[in-house]
């Protein structure tokens, strides 16, 4: 993994919650940063590569737009993780997919339009080779913490 640079270190700080919602929101950063849209295209592309950014999106309640939200816990054989992790990776309600120490060392949060979806989401992921239990942690109320990191 190659350092951050002075610059990356301030992309990523803005774009931790001040990413504009508006037709290029790359070069608005970019004027902000007194750099051009390919420059913050380029470096974000290389930050994506080196592992240090997963994904770039928006925070909506999903709660008003009708989605119910979950926690899952997993037991997975740990040859498996990758692969597992991985097909997690492909459900485009699933978020928040770590590796944890413990006896469940794989958690996700998976957002779903209705539970007959969330049901057929959760079967198949126990079904994958290596998956060994389940726990579907459904919350009794909703917290939202917001946590950004400053870099320096």
């Amino acid at each position: 993994m190659t350092e951050l640079t002075s610059f990356d270190k301030s992309l990523l700080n803005l774009l931790q919650g001040n990413l504009p919602v508006c037709s290029h929101p790359f070069a608005v950063l970019a004027e902000q940063l007194g750099a051009d849209e390919q420059t913050v295209l380029t470096r974000l592309q290389h930050l994506k590569q080196e592992g240090y950014l997963r994904r770039i999106g928006t925070f909506f309640n999903s709660n008003k737009l009708g989605y119910k939200g979950t926690l899952v816990a997993l037991r997975v054989d740990p040859a498996y993780m990758d692969s597992v992790a991985e097909a997690i990776n492909q459900y485009p309600g699933a978020t928040h997919n770590y590796e944890r120490e413990g006896r469940y060392n794989l958690w996700f949060t998976l957002l779903t339009p209705n539970l007959k979806t969330e049901k057929e989401i959760l079967d198949e992921v126990e079904a994958l080779p290596g998956v060994e239990d389940l726990l579907n942690l459904k919350a009794n109320k909703k917290y939202k913490i917001n946590v950004q990191f400053k870099l320096h």
